[in-house]
């Protein structure tokens, strides 16, 4: 484990260190009560049972029970205040993760996924947060019972103490020799863990096309092979788990019988009494306690190095777009847009977008057609600086957006997907989710001029209906109306519409169509679509192939040409077409 690993780790404990220092402090003086229990057993054997003094009888079973008591409410109180400590450092690593994750291109959720993000933010995180938790916490007080045991130990009797160790160093050496083979079988269990996480995410997803394709018993059959290949790799790390700590305490467990049968001959023999006996027997069972402890710690890292790892992987992947240090603030914006020169590479050699160049003035409408894989998208994802060109400028109001604030940005800018997201929440808590602000009038009237107010009056709430998961008790029109009502709400002054009919019938985006030109209107507006009815609606269309402007010009001017625009929806071939 690198050492900057641990720093990113437990920079989490340090803004708790005073609450944890409470726990330390209670569960050292916890320990500590444990420590004497079995001293007072000497006494309880030797002054009161052997003697047959009744007075000392009830005088050593109160002192035990008095302390036994103490010990456990000073352990409920500690692992109360630890409990609640260790969640809120729990939240704190995933919330920084999730931060994270969120400000991450689209690039990132095109390579991963989504079932090694959900895997990593949830397993791996809460592994870290246990281990980094526990580990001084933990250690401290699994050491200080460790030397309090054996130094009660050596004072009942060091050679007998000697004959309970003789099997120590064989553990240790076990479990150097095996904690090194778990760490690779830990990686192997989470990763195939994580297959499994994306298989059921993905199928579930598809889950009328695995109905529609009788593929129901095939996927079945794939899952119930992810499943045999994760309890494979479950059961070869359990193996090595049982060796790196249960051969150690196995082996520390069997110096009990020796420490039986030496310390029986020495009682036999008048050398100690059965009390001096008793006591150190008891001593010897909580030896085990420590020494497991401090071997499951070794074993906890290796798990944790493992996990830290697979975290590490998300927190050190580069943030592409961010705010500069001198970005401006963006207060009002004309409208006024344009691409200079810009090229757009996903892959070293393999470019997008190249040399696009284009403007777009106040209250313009410009459509963007072009075959699928020809960049259309990710001029979308540029202008709401999703993303960030490689070569060449973005500019809102002649101002390159990578100088301006996101926040403001993005607050000027609204982006309409082709299967915009509805949330697991009431119909105008998804309206207002770009302004939370938004007035119930407000919302009433952007569903309105969205053309959604009667589909909206006819649920059983109106607009506090609460909508299924991603919205899936609706049509895909009403989706897209809301997804109008939403962009009103915002009020933005540059609209991106990116194929954001593609998926309706006719009928239904000529509906949606009259509440986009309802939003359009006085706004500048990108429209990237495949659909002639609705480019034919722009203001001036530019043609992309393979990623470049071949053609740009006015609709009907452009489908007078025999070029790529005429040929895209007409079929008809253009002159260099061969």
């Amino acid at each position: 484990m690198r050492d900057h690993d641990l720093r990113w780790a437990f920079r989490f404990i340090a803004p708790y260190w005073a609450r944890l220092a409470v726990v330390l402090g209670a569960t050292l003086l916890g320990t500590g009560l444990t420590l004497a229990i079995p001293y007072l057993s000497k006494g309880l054997v030797d002054e009161a049972l052997l003697a047959l003094d009744g007075s000392k009888l009830v005088q050593y079973v109160g002192l035990i029970a008095a302390v036994t008591v103490a010990s456990y409410g000073i352990n409920v109180v500690s692992g109360l205040i630890y409990t609640r400590t260790s969640a809120e450092i729990l939240f704190d690593m995933r919330l920084v993760v999730y931060r994270h994750l969120q400000r991450l291109s689209p690039r990132f959720y095109a390579t991963t996924p989504m079932g090694q993000i959900m895997s990593r933010i949830n397993a791996d995180i809460s592994e870290i947060q246990r281990v980094a938790s526990d580990l001084a916490l933990a250690w401290v007080s699994s050491v200080f019972l460790l030397l309090g045991t054996a130094v009660m130990m050596i004072v009942l009797d060091w050679q007998l103490f000697l004959a309970g160790v003789a099997l120590l160093p064989p553990a240790i050496w076990a479990l150097v020799v095996y904690r090194r083979r778990l760490e690779g079988a830990v990686a192997v269990m989470r990763e195939r863990s994580a297959n499994i996480g994306s298989f059921l995410i993905e199928t579930l997803q598809a889950n009328r096309l695995v109905a529609s394709a009788n593929a129901q018993d095939r996927e079945a059959t794939r899952f119930r092979t992810k499943n045999d290949a994760f309890i494979q790799a479950l059961m070869a790390m359990r193996k090595l788990t049982y060796l790196s700590g249960g051969l150690p305490g196995l082996l520390v467990g069997l110096s009990s019988a020796v420490v039986f049968l030496y310390g029986g001959f020495r009682v036999i023999s008048g050398v100690i009494t059965l009390g001096t006996l008793v006591a150190f027997v008891a001593y010897q069972m909580r030896l085990l306690s420590p020494i497991q402890g401090l071997m499951g710690l070794y074993a906890s890292l290796a798990t944790a190095k493992v996990s830290l790892r697979r975290v590490r992987e998300i927190i050190d992947y580069r943030i592409e777009v961010r705010d500069a240090d001198d970005a401006v603030a963006l207060d009002a914006v004309e409208g006024n847009l344009a691409l200079d020169g810009v090229s757009v590479a996903f892959r070293p050699g393999v470019d997008v977008l190249r040399d696009v160049t284009f403007t777009a003035t106040r209250g313009e409408t410009v459509a963007i057609v072009g075959p699928s894989g020809s960049g259309k998208s990710t001029i979308a994802d540029l202008l709401v600086r999703l993303l960030d060109p490689q070569r060449g400028m973005v500019t809102v109001d002649g101002l390159d957006v990578r100088g301006i604030r996101l926040h403001d940005l993005r607050s000027h800018v609204a982006l309409v997907d082709q299967d915009p997201f509805v949330f697991h929440a009431s119909v105008a808590e998804n309206v207002r989710y770009a302004r939370p602000d938004a007035s119930d009038a407000e919302v009433a009237e952007a569903l309105r001029a969205a053309g959604a107010a009667d589909f909206v009056d006819a649920l059983p709430h109106g607009q506090d209906t609460g909508l299924g998961e991603q919205g899936r008790t609706l049509s895909a029109g009403e989706r897209q109306r809301l997804a109008i009502a939403r962009a009103f709400v915002s009020d933005p002054a540059i609209l991106v519409l990116d194929e954001a009919t593609a998926s309706l019938d006719p009928e239904t985006e000529r509906d949606v169509a009259r509440g986009y030109e309802a939003l359009m209107r006085g706004r500048t507006t990108v429209l990237i679509t495949h659909r002639l009815d609705l480019a034919s609606r722009a203001d001036r269309v530019l043609v992309l192939h393979e990623g470049r402007v071949v053609e740009q010009g006015a609709p009907t001017d452009l489908l007078a040409q025999r070029g790529r625009f005429r040929e895209l929806f007409t079929g008809a071939a253009s002159p260099d077409a061969s």
